[in-house]
């Protein structure tokens, strides 16, 4: 988790970053006023604290054979908190939250057919204390956002 504050410069740089990561810092530093060195300064400050927590590449899912999405709520006989890894080792699942409501745990996923997401719920139920699930199937996404540091 970041701690401490951040500010309207680390903002600014944030904001760059994630219209363009492979930005050069003279070019960071530019944008919000600082020089090079100090831009540099500040996102390896950010990264230190947490605030930055990687730099990735956006790619398109269905160009890689991944154009199924779902969304799957959990249920369970008992807490969920302690079965991170079981959740993780399945490598279709690309997010696992904790969550507060009828379910205990909702899962992002993404496969390439219909039968491979059946095969990821059955492999859900071999998770201990999973005593269902409820599938959601996206059929078109209208956008997708980061987070915005401003």
């Amino acid at each position: 988790m970041g701690n401490g504050i951040v500010d309207d410069v680390d903002r600014a740089l944030i904001a760059e970053l994630q219209r363009d990561a492979t930005q050069a810092y003279a070019t960071l530093g530019k944008v919000v006023g600082l020089s090079a060195g100090a831009a540099h300064d500040r996102v390896r400050k950010l990264r230190e604290r947490g605030v930055i927590r990687r730099t990735t590449v956006d790619v398109d899912p269905t160009a890689l054979g991944r154009g199924v999405l779902a969304f799957v709520m959990v249920d369970s006989s008992a807490w969920m908190g302690d079965a991170t890894e079981s959740f993780a080792a399945i490598p279709e699942i690309q997010e696992a939250h904790i969550i507060a409501g009828t379910a205990s745990v909702l899962v992002k996923v993404r496969t390439a057919t219909t039968e491979q997401l059946q095969d990821v719920l059955r492999r859900l139920y071999l998770i201990e204390g999973v005593s269902g699930t409820q599938a959601t199937v996206v059929l078109e996404t209208f956008f997708e956002r980061p987070v915005r540091a401003d």
